[in-house]
């Protein structure tokens, strides 16, 4: 008999900003009510806390909508852990050369992967979990616009990668991540109820917008520590002035760099160990 994984966080609350909005937005109501000719200041401040919260979504790093892994827990930071997410796969063209370098490496990484791709390369997700790997939950259809998303569809758009990658691997994701890390306060709830943990990244290297290898390489190994999380793509990789995807060019310098400084790639399951 299969034992369930234990739940990575608490049952839903709102944030303290989410719980101050909501207060200001019955303050407001309340004052206008009272006052009626106090309209164009509540609808002010109403206003000016929507634009808080939108901006706060537009922030991948935040954590005041939620939690929000930017970095590992303490105690995989004291190991000297580092994590190497990549995102936006499969990718057929990519990420087999991907698997290869980690293989040499003997690396471990964690890959965001969309729906889908899975559904539609179903044999390289079960390659990137069989080669001990982590596949986690990077939204079904990486709509550029989720974070315009209500709550029926951004629960779709979970529970269908979440279906689509238990099938092809035989393991549900435990972690999830936005859309270019982009959100709205209704994402958290939502994770809640499939149990995932939100996680962004410590530093990125922009390989989806840059095919300089050195630039990419120099945004993620400046000031490495352990606890760190990186990001890199498989899939949307910007190619270099050879023509290879940049993430062929970056990860096995990546990976020396790591091992000359002690630091050990690890998925972020292990992490929480």
């Amino acid at each position: 008999m299969d034992i369930p994984n234990p739940p990575l966080r608490e049952p839903w609350s709102p944030s303290p900003l989410l719980k101050a909005s909501a207060a200001l937005h019955l303050g407001a109501l309340a004052a206008v009510v009272a006052q009626p000719r106090w309209w164009p200041y509540g609808l002010g401040t109403v206003a000016a806390n929507q634009l808080l919260l939108a901006g706060t979504g537009l922030w991948p790093r935040s954590t005041w909508l939620g939690s929000n892994w930017t970095h590992l827990p303490p105690a995989a930071a004291a190991r000297n852990e580092v994590a190497i997410t990549i995102d936006d796969g499969p990718e057929p063209a990519v990420t087999p050369a991907v698997l290869a370098l980690l293989a040499e490496h003997q690396a471990r990484a964690t890959f965001f992967c969309i729906g889908e791709r899975v559904e539609r390369h179903p044999a390289m997700a079960r390659a990137i979990a069989a080669a001990g790997h982590a596949v986690e939950n990077h939204s079904h259809h990486h709509r550029l616009y989720f974070s315009l998303l209500g709550p029926a569809r951004i629960r779709e758009e979970i529970a269908r990668a979440q279906l689509a990658i238990g099938m092809a691997t035989g393991e549900q994701p435990r972690f999830f991540r936005a859309p270019a890390g982009l959100r709205n306060p209704l994402l958290a709830p939502a994770l809640t109820r499939f149990d995932l943990q939100l996680a962004s990244w410590t530093r990125r290297g922009f390989d989806t917008k840059t095919g300089d290898g050195e630039k990419v390489l120099a945004r993620l190994a400046t000031n490495l520590r352990g606890g760190d999380i990186l990001l890199l793509h498989d899939g949307h990789a910007a190619r270099s002035h050879t023509g290879r995807p940049v993430i062929l060019e970056v990860l096995p310098r990546l990976l020396r760099t790591l091992a000359s400084k002690g630091l050990k790639p690890v998925t972020l399951r292990a992490a929480l160990q």
